[in-house]
């Protein structure tokens, strides 16, 4: 009998501090905690923290007792998971012990942020066991994220530090990319995730890109200067005026699209009227740009497949402008009618003057990017027919010396062409696809895909 009544006092006793401490974090009493207690240099919250997770460890407390603001739960397995407001944790190695998890709903908003670049984003949890099972642990946990992450934002796995009274990431690991919402620890504590308030930004690629936008404009220029200067004396046949033709047109619609990206390369500082152009203008020349750039390898595969057939000026002419402007026109004009008349947030964004990536096949970035995923793939398999046909040479008797001759001229379209067909988006696309805070990798296929596009310029002048 006495057994008996001391084990019911335990269990009213555990169900009332329960049910106390799940109260006190209600939002009818949010302007009730006090951010910072005078009398110590621990605040209110971290002292509620502290002492309820004391309680929790020594109290008796089993499943089924979970209250509106707190839940808890216990597992005395080698392996357990305890789940609270759907944040799972799971303690490897916990011996003979008994891992209690609580989750405090709310408790984020009134503990103390100790860092100026970060947000708390999760609930609270706190993991205790006994004596016995505190060592050697692997502690992995499962976080609903209160808001969703946004591309390139990191998060940190952190546990609250009492001595310290600040939040650390000492012993805890974030889970990535792929993982968003977990984390990894080595220790038992209150644990949260912290997403940072800005984006991760490269390195110098403000300075790379600018560098490269200007060195285009300029070579650009040079290159229509150049093309008006000598076009009677070069083109002289109709294989030279079609090359130059499309020669021309890339370089046009490279010059406008650059020129925009310059303008607006501060988008807080212009109106949305000028960024909604902008964005139009940049998704209309650089898409007009790859189509002349089909135009231009559809020529080339028809000179090298049918070399007896001969296309007219007037003939290239009606087919390159119908491809290389009415095409792109009918994209950019339905994708714009299609998202609400080329709204923010719908057609364009704000923060890049760009079209807007909204994840996986979601976004207008996606009508320039499979049109333009197309082209290049189109562009690589006619270079590797010209190639093939180029190294033809060998299958002919021909003299040494134009077997060398010929090795140049496939060096010289692998060279020149790769890029102006539009390999170096190739990284463009990876671009989108992989997240900043994979790490190095990604930064390296940023930087390639800047420096290969300022190469395409420069292959485009040579050319």
């Amino acid at each position: 009998m006495y057994l008996f009544t001391r084990v019911l006092l335990t269990y009213i006793s555990s169900t009332h501090f329960l049910a106390s401490s799940s109260n006190l974090l209600d939002k009818s009493l949010e302007n009730s905690w006090n951010p910072q207690n005078t009398e110590s240099n621990q605040n209110l919250a971290e002292k509620y923290l502290k002492s309820v997770e004391k309680l929790i460890e020594i109290s008796n407390i089993s499943n089924g007792s979970d209250q509106t603001n707190l839940h808890v739960q216990t597992c005395s397995e080698d392996e357990c998971t305890n789940t609270v407001f759907n944040a799972s944790v799971t303690v490897q190695s916990s011996g003979n012990g008994i891992v209690k998890t609580a989750g405090f709903k709310y408790l984020q908003d009134y503990l103390p942020n100790t860092t100026n670049t970060s947000n708390i984003n999760s609930i609270v949890v706190s993991t205790t066991t006994t004596e016995r099972g505190k060592e050697n642990l692997q502690i992995t946990i499962k976080f609903p994220l209160l808001t969703p992450r946004p591309r390139d934002v990191g998060l940190q796995c952190v546990s609250w530090n009492y001595n310290q009274s600040n939040w650390t990431a000492e012993g805890c690991s974030w889970g990535g990319a792929s993982k968003p919402d977990e984390c990894t620890c080595n220790h038992l504590t209150s644990f949260a995730i912290l997403m940072s308030r800005y984006p991760i930004e490269i390195p110098y690629m403000t300075e790379i890109t600018y560098a490269g936008l200007s060195a285009s404009v300029v070579s650009l220029v040079i290159s229509l200067l150049i093309e008006l200067i000598v076009w009677s004396k070069v083109v002289k046949t109709n294989t030279l005026h079609l090359r130059h033709t499309a020669h021309v047109n890339i370089s046009l619609c490279l010059l406008v699209a650059d020129c925009c990206f310059l303008a607006s390369s501060k988008p807080e500082s212009i109106s949305e009227i000028w960024c909604r152009i902008s964005a139009l203008l940049k998704h209309f020349c650089y898409l007009a740009m790859f189509f002349w750039m089909l135009s231009l390898s559809t020529t080339l595969l028809h000179q090298a497949v049918f070399l007896f057939h001969k296309v007219g000026k007037k003939t290239y002419l009606r087919f390159s402008l119908i491809l290389g402007y009415v095409c792109p026109f009918l994209i950019v004009f339905i994708t714009f009618l299609t998202n609400n008349g080329g709204a923010q947030d719908a057609y364009f964004s704000m923060k890049t003057c760009w079209l807007v990536y909204s994840g996986i096949l979601k976004g207008t970035i996606y009508t320039f990017i499979l049109p333009v995923g197309i082209i290049v793939f189109i562009n690589l398999f006619a270079m590797l027919v010209v190639i093939m046909k180029l190294l033809d040479h060998r299958s002919r008797e021909k003299s040494h010396e134009k077997e060398i001759q010929a090795a140049k001229t496939v060096l010289r379209s692998v060279i020149l062409l790769t890029p102006i067909f539009g390999l170096p988006w190739i990284f463009g696309f990876a671009t989108f696809i992989l997240d900043l805070t994979a790490g190095a990798v990604t930064f390296a296929v940023n930087y390639a895909f800047v420096l290969l596009n300022a190469f395409q310029v420069w292959s485009q002048l040579l050319n």
